[in-house]
């Protein structure tokens, strides 16, 4: 059966204390609704995104799902009665952007849950370590009966530690007439979501629990609650990384992108971080301190340690990137190595060359990237400058302290520096003349 999630990301999030909608704050490299919609996705055909004025952010973020808006906030049930036109004739559930870790799985468990014979609408409930003031899912032989917000609970109902999600499922024709029946006869006088369950329990309709881990229902409205929400994801992606074949000597360490891809045997030390758009291979061993972001890493390379590959760094097989070396929008063949302090930018450095400790590719004057290409089996000394743009050509050597700016033909052994001159003498002669203007200034 068709379902649709309708996501409501109308809130402006003023405890952020940011000028970023509050859904478009980041966990592991990807916005809370990017999140949302990322498990959503599994399990609903259709999705519609209900956002407040002025939200285009919001709404370029949600594309290519459509968004709808609410252009008076009056609460989450009318947020979701602004969709209504994109229910469909399927299930409909109205989830929250600023609940962006409910799992896959657990919202295909709600949707089977609401599709059971005897349950007219379904919700997602958990049991938080501290209840404080959730309202409470109040049941009675497996149904929910009721739910009670907590200032209005008596001591016995807010000593269950059941808890409300917030999250609803119904067919679409029950979901769009109990919206439209929701009133707002209350102390803020808004149309509460909640009230869905009192209308539908009105009409003889069961309602049922679906009971998820505390941990994927936590509501994210401040930065305290964001970094909450960074170290549940941060555990999950490692816990899987883990399983599939990774290595990570010290997981707390590592910080991975909600798209950081890993193959097999891949071994992972102390306080690297992954930024989005990672794809690492098998037999990979990335050191201590290292940062990897927007980059491709072939099958048995070593990184690091204090390595940093940039966005546009492409690693062939058994490519080595040693410590202080920076990578970015360069292709490195089979068997490259830059084993020390050196950057390589905007080139292409052919099979088996060996990059010198403090090489520099010099890629910009100011105005306009420049590219440079290195051939296979080229040997580049230590302390080289290659000024863009320029080609060395296969096999050519290039000698220590070098500044290139022609091309070097292949097989050539290039030098460009000055001509070492020595004074016999003259260093003894110097420390003399300076120690005497040193004495004569100290007398002054």
């Amino acid at each position: 059966m068709h379902a649709t999630a309708i996501i409501l990301a109308a809130g402006l999030g003023t405890r952020m204390k940011s000028a970023i909608p509050k859904t478009l704050h980041k966990i592991a490299g990807r916005s809370m609704l990017k999140h949302l919609l990322a498990s959503s996705e599994t399990a609903f055909q259709s999705h519609v995104v209900v956002l407040g004025p002025d939200m285009d952010a919001v709404a370029r973020e949600a594309a290519p799902h459509p968004s709808v808006i609410q252009h008076e906030r009056l609460g989450t049930a009318h947020a979701a009665l602004q969709a209504v036109a994109h229910f469909g004739d399927g299930e409909v559930a109205v989830l929250y952007a600023d609940n962006p870790l409910i799992r896959p799985e657990t919202l295909r468990a709600l949707l089977e849950r609401r599709q059971a014979g005897d349950v007219g609408l379904a919700l997602l409930a958990f049991r938080p370590a501290n209840p404080a003031k959730y309202g409470r899912v109040i049941g009675r032989d497996g149904f929910v009966e009721r739910i009670v917000e907590w200032a209005d609970a008596t001591a016995e109902e807010r000593a269950v530690d059941l808890c409300n999600a917030g999250v609803l499922c119904a067919p679409a024709a029950d979901m769009a007439r109990w919206l439209r029946a929701v009133r707002n006869d209350n102390a803020a006088k808004e149309f509460y979501l909640t009230d869905l369950v009192a209308l539908a329990r009105a009409e003889g309709k069961q309602v049922a629990a679906v009971e998820a881990p505390a941990d994927e229902l936590g509501g994210v409205n401040s930065r305290v609650e964001l970094a909450a929400a960074e170290a549940v994801v941060q555990g999950w992606m490692r816990t899987a990384a883990m399983n599939a074949g990774v290595t990570m000597i010290d997981p707390a360490s590592v910080f991975l992108c909600a798209d950081t891809r890993f193959g097999t045997d891949v071994v992972i030390e102390p306080n690297v971080v992954f930024g989005p758009g990672v794809t690492v291979a098998s037999n990979v061993h990335i050191r201590a301190h290292s940062h990897l972001e927007g980059c491709t890493v072939g099958e048995g390379c070593i990184i690091g340690p204090f390595a940093r590959l940039r966005p546009g760094a492409e690693l062939d097989r058994d490519v080595h990137v040693g410590n202080f070396v920076e990578v970015k929008a360069a292709t490195l063949a089979q068997g490259v190595k830059a084993n020390h302090l050196s950057y390589i930018g905007d080139a292409s450095v052919g099979a088996g060359t060996n990059i010198g400790a403090g090489t520099i590719t010099c890629n910009y004057d100011g105005y306009n990237k420049h590219r440079t290409t290195i051939g296979a089996r080229a040997f580049i000394g230590s302390d080289v400058a290659l000024v863009a743009p320029v080609t060395v050509g296969d096999g050519a050597i290039v000698a220590a302290g070098s500044v290139i700016t022609r091309d070097v033909a292949p097989d050539a052994l290039a030098l460009a520096r000055g001509q070492q001159v020595e004074k016999p003498g003259r260093a003894a002669a110097m420390r003399a003349i300076l120690a005497e203007a040193k004495k004569r200034k100290g007398a002054g």
